[in-house]
Parts: structure tokens; sequence; C-alpha cells
């Protein structure tokens, strides 16, 4: 409850502060004019450098409270070069993470940057990204504050962004990391037991983002409609021998995205995704659904925060996959106008996972299960009710129902944060 209740008062502190934004001055009118809300890209300006608002304050059980600062110089200092990093301290772990590193850009009509970076930090047990999906910037990150499961990595990682187009992003990394566990964990693999092992990994990913129509309803606001999905596609290949890597493996993702929105101001929402390992591939490096309920007993007990695309009833470290599909389905109405502010939204979700798993006595020390049939839950969020605050309600039924109701019942709070 102590966490609840320190990010509801983050969340009216954020509030009130993303209503009050530096004031502007003659000089620099024109120049705020054009910029985009620190709110909306992530990063704040001071001067020659931008701050990066997502490094503030995080919370996890493993750190407890994490206070940071970091960021990337920007043109002021240099057009073509930019130097950035950050710092970090758990309350918990008492230990310090941080990142520096440099870019460089190489051309200015294609925005192609050479990126290269050190990285001394935390990630979360099966956690899986697109790299083109770092680009898209959340000030809130609901889910870190029920992460239990993580593992240490020391990384050195040199990349290359570049748009082929307005409508098609992609990167190209190599890495090399040095992965010690924070649980007892080891990978059995070649008649070796693994602790800590080496990760070398060449990765190519893309999006692709459609163009959008647009029309001007009658009430003045702008509905956009989308013809087709936005596409992201990633490839990663493990390579053993290669930087003293340990292991060999090829990992696929594919995700599509659809937003479809009506005149009438409802909207629903399509998440498709489906990613695949093939090879020696440690738990670290494989899938979740991204769980997002607390391992505790009752429904009050586990009362959090719900995330955007996590699946709310389903337990921390509960799955594990070297196959996983996902399908995740929201429909928002309009919102409903009981006063000037007072305007609550009704979202409805549904959400399906199937996936599967290879050797899996190969993974020794986590209990887990497979994805072997469909997992489902669906519910309903009440969103907005109060400074950007609202509730979440979820109910997990199908074949991965358990046998008391209250542990098939998530009940929690939401934050939706628009400025």
């Amino acid at each position: 409850m102590r966490k609840v209740l320190f990010f509801l008062i983050l969340g009216l502190g954020i509030s009130s502060f993303a209503q009050n934004q530096p004031a502007k001055t003659e000089q620099d009118s024109t120049t705020q004019q054009k910029r985009i809300s620190p709110f909306s890209s992530g990063y704040y300006r001071l001067g020659f450098f931008d701050a990066d608002l997502k490094y503030i304050i995080k919370y996890n059980n493993y750190e407890g409270l994490r206070l940071g600062f970091g960021g990337v110089t920007n043109e002021r200092l240099s057009e073509k070069y930019k130097i950035g990093g950050y710092i970090a301290r758990g309350f918990i772990d008492e230990k310090i993470k941080f990142s520096i590193g440099g870019s460089a850009r190489l051309n200015k009509e294609t925005n192609t940057w050479f990126n290269a970076y050190y990285i001394d930090d935390l990630r979360e047990l099966g956690s899986s990204t697109f790299l083109t999906d770092a680009r898209v910037y959340s000030l809130f990150e609901p889910r870190l504050v029920n992460v239990t499961q993580f593992y240490k990595h020391r990384t050195w990682q040199s990349n290359i962004w570049h748009e082929f187009s307005k409508k098609i992003i992609s990167e190209f990394r190599l890495s090399k990391s040095h992965i010690k566990q924070t649980e007892n964990y080891f990978y059995f693999d070649n008649d070796n037991l693994y602790n800590s092992y080496e990760i070398t990994e060449l990765t190519v990913s893309a999006r692709f983002t459609s163009q959008a129509n647009s029309i001007t309803t009658e009430d003045g606001q702008i509905e956009y409609f989308d013809k087709i999905p936005k596409i992201s596609a990633q490839i990663t290949q493990g390579l053993r021998g290669i930087f003293d890597g340990d292991f060999n493996y090829t990992k696929l993702g594919l995700k599509l995205d659809y937003l479809l929105k009506q005149k009438n101001l409802s909207a629903t929402h399509f998440l498709l995704e489906g990613q695949v390992a093939f090879g020696e591939v440690p738990l670290t490096h494989l899938y979740h659904a991204y769980p997002n309920s607390p391992t505790k007993g009752s429904i009050l007990k586990r009362f959090s925060v719900a995330g955007r695309r996590t699946f709310e009833t389903m337990y921390f470290g509960e799955f594990f996959s070297d196959k996983l599909s996902t399908l995740q389905v929201k429909h928002s109405f309009a919102r409903f106008n009981f006063s000037n502010w007072l305007r609550p939204e009704l979202v409805l979700i549904t959400r399906h996972a199937l996936g599967s798993l290879n050797n899996k006595e190969k993974h020794i020390g986590p209990v887990f299960n497979t994805l072997d049939h469909f997992y489902s839950e669906s519910g309903l969020e009440i969103n907005k009710l109060l400074f950007g605050f609202g509730l979440s309600f979820a109910y997990r039924y199908g074949y991965y129902s358990l046998p008391d109701f209250d542990d098939n019942v998530s009940f929690k709070f939401t934050f939706y944060l628009k400025v």
C-alpha cells in the first residue's frame, strides 16, 4: 500500500508540474512554439543539455526507490556530435548504475547517426523489446513498480540509426554483454552449467509507419484514420566465439500495431505480436508476455498500477517461452461529459497469449510454466477520473484460470497524463 500512496503522490506532482512550464522569453518565443512539450518528447532542455525525464525517479521491488539524472547534449553544443549518459542509485540494493557514450551524425538528410555506449545496469528477466520502440517515450512506466526478477549486465554497444524515409526507421546494433544473476538461476548447455556468461548479439530492427488521413469533426477535434498498421520487425543473432560470446542463437520478432478511430470519438486498438527464438538461449534472453500481477495473496494486496500493454492477471515469473504470440484489443468510448472536471473514459480490453518452450530442463532454479494453451483475460478500465487517475479491472479465464476466484481477479489504478 505504501507503493500505491507513493505513486499517487508522484502522479499528482507530475500533473501539477506539467501545467507549469517555464515562461517564454521574447528571444526564444519562436523556438518554444515549435518545440514539442517535454512531456511528449521525454526531454527537458537545460541550455545545451537535454535532460531525460525517464531517469529522474523510478521504483521497483529490487532497487526500491531509484533516483537518477541523465540526458544528452543538443545542437547548441554541436549539430554533428552528442554526448550522453545517466547515473542512478537504488535505495534498497544501494548500487550505482550508469551509462556513458556519444553519437556522431553521418548524414543529415537521412538522419543517420553512429552511436557507441557503455551500460552498467539491471534488466528484467525475459524482457524483449524492439530497438525502434526505444523512440516511443512514456513519462510514467507503471509496470516497473511490480517487476521482481532482474539480471545484471555490463554492456558495450554500438549502433547505426538510419531513416530510409519518413515512414521507415531502422537500427543496426552490435553489442557485447557480461551477464550476472540476481536470482538462483543456472543455464545448462553443452555439458556446462552457466550462472554468469558472455552474450554477443547483432540486431537489425525496422519500423514502418503509414501516413494517416485526417478529418476535423463538428466539435473541432482532428481525427486520424490509418490505412495500415504500424509494422515492426527485428532479427537478433547471438554469436558464439565472437568477443567471447558463449551462445549461438537466432531471435525473430514481428509486431502489428493498428489504431482505428471513429467519427464518434471512439477508437479500437489492435496489437498483435509474435516472437520466436532458436538455439542456445538462456532464460534471461527468452520471452515473457508482460505479466503485471504481484505474487501476493489477496486482491487488495495486489492492488498496484495497471500497465499499457500488460497482462494484469498474469503473475511475475509465471510463464516463459521461446515461441510467443500475443493479441491485445482495446476499445475506448468517447469520454463522458459529467462536468468540466469529471470526464471519464471507458475502455473495454481483451488479451490472449500462446507460446511454448523447448528444453525446459536446461533452465535450473526458477519454477515457471509454459504457455502451451491459450491464456485469456478480459476486463475494463475507467480512466481519467481525477488528475489522470482511474481504475482497472481484469478477469483471468480459460485453460489457465486458477481454482480460487480471487486469484483470477485484478483490481488496480491507472494513470494517463495528457499535457
